[in-house]
């Protein structure tokens, strides 16, 4: 969290007692309530919240690539789906130069499949083995080409492109002036409807300690629907926007 403090002064005048000229008594009733009651004024705050979006070129993109395979046994499925995958992985470190670190796997599974039908119920047909890949990609102009050739090297199950920035904090600083600006514009509107002045700011806070990018998905054309234009795929990469929420605290004079 990142936090700005400015000390507010908070001033208590301190009010004296209304001495009343009954000499010798106690005082009674109403009249000691009001005697003994003090003044004093304490500086008002106004707390707001504000908001900072900036649009940035997206600079990485993360790629689903999968491979699904289907046998008479689990063995059989997990071992046609390992050499698809293998040779999609070659393709990626080898002809790509994808780092080993920028790939990751984020899904991998071995289960039965079933028909049902109403005289036999329910049987099994065989097994289905699923394992797929999330891999970083810096080169945005050519996820298209590399999604094609995987798909010819074995991929099949290819789908949520997501664009991001690897740095939010290169676009942090104009966000949070964004934010800012928002901010004050609230905390004025504030002091001007109860007819007072803006004072200082005095407290800042970035709720979340960092931006926050919201990113942008894409869906691959399937590998049959390629064969059909006779084209390769296009992705659009567009932007992606940074935000920044902060917290700030005004004095109002």
């Amino acid at each position: 969290m990142k936090l700005w403090t400015k000390t507010v002064a908070t001033a208590v005048l301190a009010g004296a007692l209304m001495a009343g000229g009954v000499a010798g008594g106690l005082w009674t009733g109403a009249d000691r309530a009001y005697a003994a009651s003090t003044a004093s004024t304490v500086n008002s705050v106004i707390n707001v919240s504000g908001s900072g979006e900036v649009l940035a070129k997206p600079d990485i993109a993360y790629l689903s690539i999968g491979v699904q395979s289907e046998g008479n046994t689990a063995a059989a499925a997990q071992k046609a789906n390992a050499t698809k995958l293998n040779k999609v992985t070659q393709l990626l470190k080898e002809k790509w130069s994808i780092s080993a670190d920028d790939i990751q796997t984020s899904q991998f599974y071995v289960q039965p499949t079933y028909t049902y039908n109403e005289k036999e119920g329910q049987k099994l047909k065989g097994y289905t083995a699923n394992h797929t890949l999330s891999v970083k990609y810096r080169d945005l102009d050519k996820i298209g080409q590399l999604l094609d050739e995987a798909t010819k090297s074995g991929a099949n199950n290819v789908d949520n492109i997501r664009f991001s920035v690897e740095d939010p904090s290169t676009y942090e600083e104009e966000a949070i002036t964004k934010a800012l600006g928002s901010a004050q514009s609230k905390a004025s509107a504030v002091a001007k409807a109860a007819k007072r002045g803006l004072g200082a700011l005095v407290n800042v806070t970035v709720d979340g300690g960092e931006a926050q990018v919201f990113t942008q998905r894409e869906n691959a054309m399937s590998k049959s629907l390629l064969d059909v234009a006779g084209s390769g795929t296009e992705i659009q990469s567009g932007q992606v926007t940074v935000t920044v929420q902060v917290s700030a605290q005004y004095e109002m004079n």
